[in-house]
């Protein structure tokens, strides 16, 4: 689902839940607009990426969403990130 797409949901009022993730070094967004989460994508279609949680953070609040959750349960800030 790219920015686009979001965009479009958060306007028709169809998200349920956007979730932060952080897995490895790695912080993603989830988004629930009901059905199975979806993650967010770039308009390339490869998976939009940030290398710190408040600047997910900020994405997501610039789409006009001001709760998330925040699941860091696999988060390893320390390690270094694998170049795809």
């Amino acid at each position: 689902m790219n920015e686009k797409i979001l965009r479009a949901l958060i306007e028709a009022g169809a998200i349920k839940k956007i979730e932060i993730m952080a897995e490895g070094s790695t912080v993603y967004v989830l988004v629930n607009a009901g059905g199975e989460a979806k993650p967010a994508h770039t308009v390339k279609g490869r998976l939009k990426t940030w290398s710190s949680i408040d600047t997910a953070a900020k994405w997501v609040r610039a789409l006009g969403i001001g709760r998330m959750q925040l699941n860091v349960s696999k988060w390893q800030p320390e390690q270094r990130s694998i170049k795809l």
